[in-house]
């Protein structure tokens, strides 16, 4: 039987920590963002990020997930950091890659209103003041992502792509973490129980 492996494609602020979370708490060792020294003793994987790894595997190998091994899961996979914009859930090769070397893979979007991702972005440290509209993003050209609207048509034509791509495919769902059937949807899709779930990491109001 092939390992299951679960990769969030959903954007910032989509609930991934609460994702994250709720996958941890239900048995499963989950990368988030950045690879903290606690989550593994491979020393060379220590506060590395997760979207470098992917693309460093990816073009060096063919297996985005091959220095990921200890993990079962990624909650988050994108980077926005200075100088660098890496954002493999917009990557068709990086998910063909995964599929083709990691057949029991499951893919997830999670997500929220658009505008209320847009909005907690906007509150968000840096990300949707400085940081998206600075730096080159998928969908989001240089010099854009600096308003509202501007990153919620962002937000909805990622969400229209995934759909998209993986049209009628069973690996595939589409996570509204604010359903009231959220936890149930994800466990009947990944095949185990979802033993918590709430909310996590929220952006602190604004004002």
């Amino acid at each position: 039987m092939s390992r299951l492996r679960v990769i969030n494609l959903g954007l910032p602020k989509s609930g991934t920590t609460t994702f994250g979370r709720a996958l941890k708490l239900s048995g499963l060792r989950i990368a988030d963002h950045r690879i903290r020294p606690r989550q593994t003793d491979d020393t060379a994987l220590h506060d590395r990020f997760v979207a470098e790894l992917v693309y460093e595997d990816y073009f060096a190998t063919g297996d985005p997930l091959a220095r990921l091994e200890h993990f079962d899961g990624i909650a988050e996979i994108s980077m926005l950091r200075r100088e660098r914009s890496l954002w493999p859930q917009t990557d068709w090769g990086v998910i063909a890659a995964i599929r083709a070397h990691h057949p029991g893979a499951r893919f997830v979007a999670t997500r929220r209103p658009a505008e209320a991702m847009s909005a907690s972005m906007d509150r968000w440290n840096d990300l949707g003041r400085e940081r998206l509209p600075t730096l080159a993003v998928p969908g989001l050209p240089q010099g854009w992502g600096a308003t509202l609207a501007e990153r919620q048509r962002w937000i909805e034509a990622h969400h229209a792509h995934l759909r998209r791509l993986f049209a009628g495919a069973a690996d595939f769902l589409e996570l509204d973490v604010t359903a009231a059937d959220a936890p149930d949807g994800l466990g009947a899709f990944l095949g185990r129980d979802i033993r918590w779930w709430g909310r996590a990491n929220a952006s602190r109001a604004a004002g």
